[in-house]
């Protein structure tokens, strides 16, 4: 089969489409004939060497696919070769061919195109994990959402929606700000012209906050909560370090947690499977959420769609075809 490989970590001029073996299905595993894979921006980080594949994972780029099962391993009931499948990976999403877990398999609905389901399974399975079990989010709370544009920033704000919370987020624009509050944003906050804190204090402060950029953003976190809040990092886009005021997390009883999705045990992403299967795929057909898909590449073309996704041009996801 083909597939995107890197001889060694860099710049998308690393990355070559070329001939490898195809992998076999194991136990509880699907060998999925791949017809998309998302862009995430993991994607970029491994790419340049400094968020490795977890043990045992495929090396190659990729975390969420949509295609048909080319064949079943052993104990994965309840599918069928030539079945319509979409689910998350842990890697190996950019080729013809890869290993999906079949209890991270959810079978594609007819009404949904495969490259939209290819957009779904990291940003909502993020999202969830993130604002659901860890952030607790409840109807009646407000969550700052930054990096709104995002793909996963995206799925949160709808997903605040859908669980009856508020969401403010921030955005690099004015155009980004339009779709994020088209998605439900009560707040679109341009961090190049505003403060985030001051306008989420002027809210009456959020409840949790979700953080992919790190950094010196955690002062103005920290600002934004109410008592009791939490905050969770599921991204160092803009560092890994920052002085943290111990003296206000006391005073305001907040929590800070860290969380990644990739290495999360096959129990825990087999119930994010289960959430996105049966209450998101429902809430897109019933119109109470979208699909936020921007722009789709040949898989040949991955370095153009990994560097529309570095200058922060997304609007929600990117997806490879084949």
């Amino acid at each position: 089969m083909r597939a995107i490989v890197q001889t060694r970590p860099g710049s998308v001029d690393t990355l070559q489409w070329t001939e490898i073996e195809r992998p076999t299905p194991g136990a509880g595993q699907l060998l999925v004939k791949i017809a998309a894979a998302g862009v995430n921006r993991a994607d970029i980080v491994q790419r340049e060497g400094r968020y490795p594949a977890p043990p045992g994972a495929s090396p190659l780029l990729g975390l969420e696919v949509a295609g048909e099962v080319a064949a079943v391993g052993e104990g994965a009931d309840g599918f069928e070769v030539g079945e319509a499948v979409f689910g998350l990976v842990a890697g190996g999403g950019y080729a013809e061919y890869a290993v999906l877990e079949a209890a991270c398999a959810v079978k594609r609905p007819d009404w949904l195109g495969v490259e939209q389901a290819a957009s779904l399974p990291e940003a909502w399975m993020t999202a969830w994990l993130n604002l659901v079990q860890l952030g607790c989010l409840a109807s009646g709370e407000t969550a700052l959402i930054h990096a709104g544009s995002s793909g996963v920033g995206a799925a949160a704000i709808q997903l605040a929606g859908l669980l009856g919370a508020e969401a403010l987020t921030t955005v690099g624009s004015a155009h980004k700000a339009d779709f994020c509050r088209a998605l439900g944003a009560v707040a679109a906050i341009d961090y190049h012209h505003e403060d985030f804190s001051v306008v989420a204090k002027a809210h009456g402060g959020v409840d949790l906050v979700l953080d992919c950029i790190g950094g010196d953003y955690l002062e103005g976190n920290l600002l934004s909560l109410k008592p009791d809040g939490r905050l969770v990092v599921i991204g160092l886009m803009g560092g890994a370090r920052a002085e943290l005021d111990l003296g206000r997390l006391l005073l305001k009883r907040l929590s800070v947690q860290g969380s990644t999705l990739r290495p999360q045990p096959l129990p825990v992403k087999a119930g994010l499977t289960a959430a996105l299967r049966d209450v998101v795929l429902p809430a897109i057909a019933a119109g109470r959420a979208k699909v936020t898909l921007d722009k789709v590449y040949p898989m040949a073309e991955v370095a153009q769609a990994h560097r529309y996704m570095e200058e922060n041009r997304n609007l929600g996801k990117l997806v490879l075809c084949l």
